[in-house]
């Protein structure tokens, strides 16, 4: 069966680095002029010769962006449901190795959280766990979704990656939304950051979003964390995914998210930093290669970063989060999975969202644009 892993394979991560650290003032101003880019064109947009272009870059993003999307800004929330996992994942707080008290959320607690979440006006909903196939596993994923459907518009999930047959299960229970993010594209990378569990199988997770796509699931998230390895690479990578992505299942929707290192109890250091200069030129980067995936930035980036960044690209922002099982009414101290950089709450979010003149959508895009 076709999938990504054949077109990954004809390509090498160091012939693809040295191509975009090669391209010129020349290869941007180029990819600048043209109404569509191609992955070479994006190669370029993320190069170090672009950094100089930043600002009719970011003027040509906004206003891609607002063609398609108009002035709004998706608002969604992540619920965690479980910190169990059987993985030892280097930069993540609820790895194995990590000596911390486990709990996973039983029926009566998701639904205590799902109120909390309702009264600051959700209604779109990220179910998050860790990966521990022993209790959080497709029939405690399918509960969750039937316990949630009839409280929100949209359920998303990131979870462990599952089999076609369990995705198309969880679509018919209500599951709209799926992000799966490689982490890295770098493949002995990807194995010194994953040196034990399930999530260790680089195949598997790669092709994660080909069984998405024959699953019928709705919309796919991609993404990689930004600091494991070069951050230009990645994403050429990423493109890459996408374009094929979008070719073979062209009725499935796309999203983007940028998630940079974050400190977690246990800490792992960025082996590339990306300054802020860096993450707005890769957002518009992506805006301008591909004007209808959405962008979607978390409270990982501080508050001034997100109100400068969201009129250039962004189209989904999350706001009041909490990264631990239980963090909105069940349990608020128990371990976070990463520190959150922008503690604003939805109702300040969506005051922000307003001032600069653009619509704060609760809902989806869908109802929001039709």
């Amino acid at each position: 069966m076709d999938s990504f892993i054949n077109i990954f394979n004809q390509y090498s991560w160091d012939e693809v680095k040295e191509r975009i650290y090669s391209k010129t003032a020349a290869d941007v101003e180029a990819a600048l002029g043209k109404q569509s880019r191609t992955l070479d064109d994006f190669m370029a947009l993320i190069s170090p010769a672009a950094a100089k272009y930043l600002e009719p870059m970011a003027q040509l993003s906004q206003q891609l962006t607002q063609q398609r999307f108009g002035k709004t800004i998706q608002m969604y929330v992540p619920m965690y449901l479980s910190n169990e996992c059987n993985n030892i994942c280097t930069y993540c707080g609820f790895s194995l190795d990590n000596k911390v008290r486990r709990r996973t959320l039983s029926a009566t607690e998701i639904l205590q959280e799902a109120m909390a979440i309702k009264e600051m006006g959700y209604e779109h909903v990220l179910l998050v766990t860790g990966e521990a196939n022993h209790t959080v596993h497709v029939p405690y994923f399918k509960n969750a979704i039937s316990l949630l459907r009839n409280h929100f518009a949209h359920i998303s999930m990131e979870v462990q990656p599952l089999d076609e047959e369990d995705y198309r299960e969880l679509t018919v229970e209500g599951l709209h939304t799926v992000l799966v993010y490689q982490e890295t594209y770098h493949r002995e990378d990807y194995k010194k950051h994953h040196p034990k569990g399930k999530k260790s199988n680089f195949q598997y997770r790669i092709e994660t979003p080909d069984r998405l796509g024959r699953a019928g699931v709705h919309k796919i998230g991609l993404g990689i964390l930004i600091g494991l390895e070069d951050w230009r690479t990645d994403s050429f990578f990423t493109a890459l995914h996408l374009n094929y992505l979008e070719r073979t299942y062209w009725q499935t929707k796309y999203s983007i998210s940028f998630p940079r290192l974050r400190p977690f109890s246990g800490g792992l250091e960025p082996k590339i930093e990306m300054v802020d200069r860096e993450l707005v030129q890769l957002i518009c980067a992506w805006r301008i290669f591909n004007q209808e995936v959405e962008l979607s930035l978390s409270t990982r980036e501080h508050p001034r970063f997100r109100d400068n960044v969201m009129r250039l690209g962004i189209t989904s922002i999350s706001a009041g989060s909490k990264t631990n099982p239980g963090g909105y009414a069940v349990e608020p101290e128990s371990l976070e999975q990463f520190e959150i950089a922008d503690e604003r709450t939805p109702a300040e979010m969506a005051r922000v969202i307003s001032s600069i003149g653009y619509e704060p959508v609760w809902k989806d895009w869908d109802g929001a644009l039709s």
